[in-house]
C-alpha cells in the first residue's frame, strides 16, 4: 500500500484551529494511512499531504486553502457525482481511501449556532480487497481480498469476494503459500506484524509488498477468529461447515474483522466458509503458472492467454467462474467427472445449449448486486437486477425441465436455481420502468403499488402544475409576457423578469402581489404569499413522497435479504451453467474431445494440439496445426526430446501441460484421445528470464526454478523441462542436465517432458529403462532446412542452429564463418581445434580466398599439389615455437608469390 501521511501521533491540532479544520484533523488523526475524502457540499475535498499525493496521482490541480501552523494548507477536490473514477485511479495505485460524509442536513448544524459544525464521519475505508461497486470492479475478473496466519505451528490461507459474499480457507505449507497466492491472484494480502517478520516468508512478502496489508498481531488469535464467525453466522459451533485448523479459522476471522472494520461495522452476506481440503486441488506454483500463460500473458495481457482462448461464457459471473477452474484444477476423478459430463450433455443437446445462452446472455450480476443490497449500499436498480436475474433462473429451469433426465451435475444445478416466483413478481409490481441509480433520487416505485405514496405523488406533481398556471396568471397581473417563475437551491422558487419590466412589478399595484427578493445586473427576482405557500406544500409533498419511498425500497431490501441464502445459490447455478455451456461451445468450435480422467499414472494423448497457437493459426489462416502424440506410460514416463530450434520443442512441452490443465478443470480438450492420471502437481521449466530485481541471473533464476522441480514432484507430478543448463558454460550445463534427467527418472519417478540441445544426453537411454528418446522431424531440401513440427521416436543429430541464424538475418559473412568454424569443431579435438581458430584470423582466411587476378587460358594438365599444398601438408603446428611458426609464415608468403 502507498503511505500518504505520517503517524496519528504527529496530527497536531492547534488551539486556535477553525471548528472545521478541528474536526477535519480529529477524523484524519483516526485514520493516519489513508486518504480522508471529506465532504464538503458537492465536492470531497482533501488537505495537507492527502492533498498533495492526491493531486500528483490523479494529475488535477492543487490549491490551497487557509494556514495551519503558519503554513498554508494544500487543498484539492472531486466532485462528489464523478468520486468513484477518481476513486478507482487511487485504489489501483495501491492508496486507501476512508469516505467522510456529511452526517446531517446543513440546516439542522445552523439551529446550533452560526459557527457550528455540520457532523461528519467516515463512513467507509475503501481499499483495493474490499470493492463492491461496478464502476470500480471488472465484471469478469473477481477481486479476492485473503488472509494469511499462523496458528499451532501452521498456516492458514483464507480468502473471500467481497462483491459476492464466497469465503474459502485452505491448510497451506510454507513451500506452497507462494503458489497458492499466485493461483488466487489477491488484490489484497492480510498478514500480521508477527508473521511480516519471519525470515522464511521474506522473499515471499518481498514478491506481494505492494498487495500486503500488515495488521496487529492480535487481529489474527484463533479464538477471536472463531468469535467473529459464531457470531456472523450465528451458530454456536463450526463443526457443521467444516473440520478447520486453528490457522484457518485464524485466517477467516482477521478477513471478517478486516470487513468491519473497513465498512465501518457493516458485513455483506457471506456464505459459509468452505474448506480446500490438501491435495484437493492440482498445485501450479507461480512460475508456471507464468510460463504456461494460463491467465495472463508473459506481458501482463488477458488477450493471448490459455484462459482467453476457451471463454465462450455470456455473464460475469460465468466468466469469474471459469477462470476460477481454469486457475485451480481438481484432483478428484469423480468431481472432474461430473463437469465433464455436464460439457458432454449440453454439447448433444445443441438447440437446448442455445437456448440456455441466448437465457444467460439476459442475467444480470446477481452475485454483486445481492452483496451491495446486504452491505446496505444498493440501489434500486441492483433491486431490478434481482428480479431479473431470477426471473432468467425460472425460465432455465423450465428448459431444464424439457430435457429431462439430465446428468448428476446439471440436476443439482437445477435444483439450486430454486423457485423464487413470489418475489419476482413482487419486485416487478414495486419497481417502475425508469430507475435510478440511488434509492435517494426517488421516483423509482411504480404507480399503483402504494396508495399513499400515490397520493403524495399526486399532491406534488400537481402542485408543479399549478406552478405553470401561477405563471400565466402574474404575467397577465403584470403585463409582462415574458415573466418566468423559476427555482433554485437558494431562492426557491420565485419570479424572475428582466431589469426593463422591474419597475412594472415594484409599482404601487404591484407591491400589493410580488415582494421584491434580489436585483442582478441583467434581472430581478421577486416572490409573492402565494408561491411561498404552493412551494411549502410541494417541498412537504415532495419530502413526504421520498420519505415513503425510501420506506417500500427498505422493505423491499428486506424481502430479498431474507432469501439471499436461496439467491446466492441460483446465482452460482446460473455461473455454472454458463461454464458447462461455454465449455461445449468451445468443444464444438474448436473440435476438443473429451479426457478420460483417473487414478492411474497414464499420461496418453492422441493427434494434441496447443490451444493458444491452434487458434492464432487458426485466425489467421496460417494452416493447420500439426498435431502430436504423446505417451508417458510408466514404463515410458521420461521423454527426453531434442530437436533444432523453431521445431517446435517448447510449443509441443506446453500443449500436453496444458491438456492436463484443462482436463482436470473439467473441460474438453485439444486432441482426438486424451488419456491422463490425476497430475497432482505441475511444474514447468520453459523459457529464459532474469529477476535483477532480487540479485538473480538468467541461470540463478532457471537453477531455483529447478531446485524447487526436483525437491518437490513426485510419481503423479508432471514436469515439463526445457534447455536445462543452457545459461552456463558447456560441460557445467551439461552435467548438470545429465544429474537432472538421472534425478527424475530415480527419484522423482513423475512423468515429465524434458527438452534439451545436449545431444549427449541420449545416450542416457541405455541407462535408464523409463526413458526414451524423441526428436523433432525436419527436412533437408536444396541447402534449406524445413521444419515438420512433428514429433517421432528418435534423436537429433544436429541442431540446426546455424540454420535458424541465418533465418534471423545475421549477415551472410557471419553464417559463413560460423559454419567454417562448426565444420572445424566437429572434425576433431575441440581444444586443438579452438586453438586453431584464434591463431587463424577470419580476415587472414578471407585474403587467402581472393580471387585470384584472371589469366589466359592455358593447357589443362593434370591437377596435382600445389607447393603451398606441399609446404602446408608437411607442418604440424603443435610442435613449432612461436618463431619457427613465424618462419614458416614468411616462407609460406614466398611461396605464393613464387
Amino acid at each position: 500500500m502507498v503511505p500518504v501521511s505520517d503517524t496519528a501521533a504527529e496530527i497536531v491540532i492547534p488551539p486556535d484551529a477553525t471548528p472545521m479544520m478541528a474536526q477535519y484533523l480529529e477524523i484524519k488523526r483516526a485514520h493516519p494511512d489513508c486518504l480522508l475524502f471529506y465532504r464538503m457540499g458537492d465536492f470531497y475535498e482533501m488537505f495537507f499531504d492527502d492533498a498533495v499525493n492526491a493531486a500528483a496521482a490523479l494529475d488535477i490541480a492543487l490549491t490551497k486553502r487557509g494556514q495551519h501552523l503558519g503554513e498554508d494548507i494544500p487543498m484539492c477536490g472531486v466532485p462528489v457525482h464523478s468520486h468513484e473514477n477518481y476513486l478507482q485511479r487511487l485504489i489501483r495505485q495501491g492508496f486507501r481511501v476512508a469516505i467522510c460524509e456529511q452526517m446531517e442536513d446543513p440546516a439542522e448544524a445552523k439551529k446550533r449556532g452560526s459557527k457550528s459544525v455540520v457532523k461528519r464521519g467516515v463512513i467507509r475505508i475503501v481499499t483495493p480487497g474490499t470493492l463492491t461497486e461496478d464502476s470500480l470492479l471488472d465484471s469478469r475478473s473477481s477481486n479476492w481480498l485473503a488472509a494469511v496466519a499462523e496458528a499451532a505451528g501452521g498456516l492458514g490461507l483464507a480468502w473471500l469476494e467481497m462483491s459476492t459474499g464466497e469465503l474459502v480457507v485452505q491448510p497451506v505449507e510454507r513451500t506452497g503459500l507462494g503458489a497458492a497466492l499466485g493461483r488466487l491472484d489477491p488484490q489484497e494480502v492480510l498478514i500480521s506484524e508477527k508473521l511480516s517478520q519471519t525470515p522464511e516468508l521474506f522473499e515471499l512478502w518481498g514478491e506481494w509488498k505492494s498487495r500486503l496489508t500488515v495488521q496487529p498481531t492480535p487481529r489474527f488469535d484463533s479464538e477471536n477468529g472463531k468469535q467473529r464467525l459464531l457470531t456472523l453466522y450465528g451458530v454456536g459451533t463450526l463443526d457443521a461447515f467444516g473440520n478447520f485448523t486453528r490457522a484457518e479459522v485464524a485466517a477467516a476471522g482477521a478477513l471478517v474483522g478486516y470487513v468491519e472494520l473497513t465498512q465501518k461495522g457493516r458485513v455483506p452476506r457471506l456464505s459459509p466458509p468452505r474448506r480446500v481440503g490438501p491435495g484437493a486441488l492440482l498445485e501450479i506454483d507461480a512460475s508456471t503458472a507464468r510460463n504456461l500463460e494460463l491467465t495472463r500473458t508473459l506481458t501482463g495481457e488477458r488477450r493471448g492467454s490459455l484462459l482467453a482462448t476457451i471463454d465462450r461464457t455470456v455473464t460475469g459471473a460465468g466468466a469469474r467462474l471459469l477462470c476460477a477452474h481454469l486457475a485451480a484444477p481438481l484432483t478428484d476423478p469423480a468431481a472432474i467427472g461430473r463437469r465433464l459430463d455436464m460439457v458432454e450433455f449440453a454439447l448433444a443437446e445443441e438447440r437446448l445449449r442455445g437456448e440456455l445462452r441466448q437465457s444467460l446472455r439476459s442475467c444480470p450480476d446477481l452475485e454483486r448486486a445481492l452483496s451491495r443490497l446486504t452491505l446496505g449500499r444498493g440501489g434500486p436498480r441492483d433491486l431490478a437486477a434481482i428480479r431479473d436475474g431470477l426471473r432468467q433462473a425460472g425460465l432455465i429451469r423450465e428448459l431444464l425441465a424439457g430435457a429431462m433426465p439430465l446428468p448428476d451435475g446439471l440436476a443439482a444445478l437445477d435444483k439450486r436455481l430454486g423457485a423464487h416466483s413470489e418475489l419476482v413478481d413482487q419486485l416487478t409490481q414495486a419497481l417502475a420502468p425508469e430507475l435510478p441509480l440511488l434509492a435517494r433520487d426517488g421516483g423509482f416505485i411504480a404507480r399503483d403499488y402504494s396508495y399513499a405514496l400515490d397520493e403524495l405523488v399526486t399532491l406534488r406533481d400537481e402542485s408543479r402544475r399549478l406552478i405553470a398556471g401561477l405563471q400565466t396568471k402574474y404575467a397577465e397581473i403584470a403585463g409582462v409576457p415574458s415573466l418566468k417563475v423559476k427555482h433554485n437551491n437558494v431562492l426557491g422558487y420565485h419570479i424572475e423578469v428582466t431589469a426593463a419590466h422591474a419597475d412594472k412589478l415594484m409599482s404601487d399595484k404591484g407591491r400589493e402581489v410580488f415582494m421584491h427578493r434580489q436585483t442582478m445586473a441583467n434581472a430581478v427576482r421577486f416572490g409573492t404569499v402565494e408561491l411561498s405557500d404552493l412551494e411549502r406544500r410541494i417541498s412537504e409533498a415532495a419530502d413526504r413522497a421520498l420519505a415513503v419511498e425510501l420506506e417500500l425500497f427498505a422493505g423491499l431490501v428486506d424481502a430479498v435479504t431474507a432469501r439471499a441464502d436461496a439467491i446466492a445459490q441460483a446465482a452460482h447455478a446460473l455461473a455454472a451453467l454458463d461454464v458447462a455451456t461455454s465449455l461445449a461451445e468451445l468443444a464444438e468450435e474448436r473440435r476438443y474431445s473429451r479426457p478420460l480422467v483417473d487414478d492411474s499414472l497414464a499420461f496418453s494423448i492422441k493427434g494434441g494440439r496447443h490451444p493458444v497457437v491452434e487458434a492464432v493459426l487458426d485466425a489467421a489462416h496460417g494452416g493447420p496445426f500439426v498435431a502430436n502424440d504423446c505417451d508417458l506410460a510408466p514404463d515410458n514416463r521420461l521423454w527426453l526430446l531434442t530437436g533444432p530450434n523453431m521445431a517446435g520443442k517448447s510449443t509441443f512441452l506446453r500443449q500436453n501441460a496444458l491438456i492436463a490443465v484443462l482436463a482436470q478443470m473439467g473441460s474438453f480438450v485439444p486432441a482426438e484421445r486424451a488419456h491422463i492420471g490425476v497430475v497432482d502437481r505441475l511444474y514447468s521449466r520453459v523459457g529464459a528470464a532474469d529477476d535483477l530485481a532480487r540479485g538473480r541471473s538468467t541461470f540463478m533464476v532457471e537453477m531455483v526454478e529447478t531446485a524447487a522441480i526436483l525437491n518437490q514432484s513426485g510419481s503423479r507430478a508432471l514436469v515439463i523441462l526445457d534447455e536445462i543448463g543452457r545459461g552456463t558454460a558447456t560441460f557445467d550445463g551439461l552435467s548438470i542436465a545429465w544429474a537432472c534427467v538421472e534425478h527424475l527418472h530415480d527419484v522423482n519417478r513423475c512423468r515429465a517432458l524434458f527438452a534439451t540441445h545436449y545431444h549427449e544426453l541420449t545416450m542416457l537411454a541405455s541407462k535408464l529403462p523409463a526413458l526414451s528418446c524423441h526428436t523433432m522431424r525436419i527436412k533437408e531440401w536444396q541447402g534449406d532446412v524445413v521444419f515438420l513440427h512433428e514429433v517421432t521416436a528418435g534423436a537429433a543429430d544436429r541442431s540446426y542452429g546455424i540454420h535458424v541464424a541465418k533465418l534471423a538475418g545475421l549477415p551472410p559473412a557471419v553464417v559463413g564463418r560460423a559454419d567454417e568454424v562448426l565444420k572445424l569443431l566437429e572434425s576433431g579435438d575441440q581444444n586443438a581445434t579452438i586453438h586453431r581458430l584464434a591463431e587463424d584470423l577470419p580476415l587472414f582466411s578471407a585474403a587467402l580466398k581472393r580471387p585470384a587476378p584472371k589469366a589466359e587460358p592455358v593447357a589443362e594438365t593434370p591437377a596435382g599439389p600445389s607447393p603451398v599444398e606441399e609446404a602446408l601438408a608437411g607442418i604440424d603446428p603443435d610442435s613449432l615455437t612461436p618463431r619457427q611458426a613465424l618462419d614458416e609464415l614468411y616462407r609460406l608468403r614466398g611461396l605464393l608469390r613464387g
